[in-house]
């Protein structure tokens, strides 16, 4: 069995952002080799999470808004965890859409079914932040 290790960087313009990385990820596998195996793709930040849907902009809006429901960023004061930080929210964002997707690897390419896409959603950016890919198979 082979394994392949591989860094994505992105550079967070915004507090709360979503971005395709199914082509990034798909890039990894074939950097990798690997025709069948896994692929495990996590959010290196606790303020982060990397999760599976639809890549349409009318969902995207309706997870932020509800997300912004569920953990409202502000008051900040409304968060024991704010302190030095007033990020309180994106980790309960976080909790709520996971940490990490593992996908199959079925001759070379991500085995999805229709409409499927890996998003990485930041809820604490404006600075640089890392996805870490993992794929192990033959």
């Amino acid at each position: 069995m082979k394994s392949f290790r591989k860094e994505l960087w992105f550079n967070v313009k915004s507090r709360r952002e979503y971005i395709n990385i199914t082509r990034e990820v798909q890039q990894a596998i074939d950097e990798s080799a690997i025709r069948e195996g896994l692929c495990l793709v996590n959010a290196m930040h606790i303020t982060a999470s990397v999760y599976i849907n639809d890549d349409e902009p009318g969902l995207l809006k309706d997870y932020d808004d509800w997300l912004e429901k569920l953990a409202p960023h502000e008051p900040i004061s409304h968060y024991r965890h704010n302190g030095a930080e007033d990020n309180g929210d994106a980790h309960l964002k976080r909790q709520v859409m996971g940490r990490e997707v593992v996908c199959a690897v079925t001759a070379g390419k991500l085995d999805f079914g229709p409409w499927e896409q890996i998003f990485y959603g930041e809820f604490d950016g404006r600075r640089k932040k890392r996805v870490l890919v993992k794929i192990i198979g033959e």
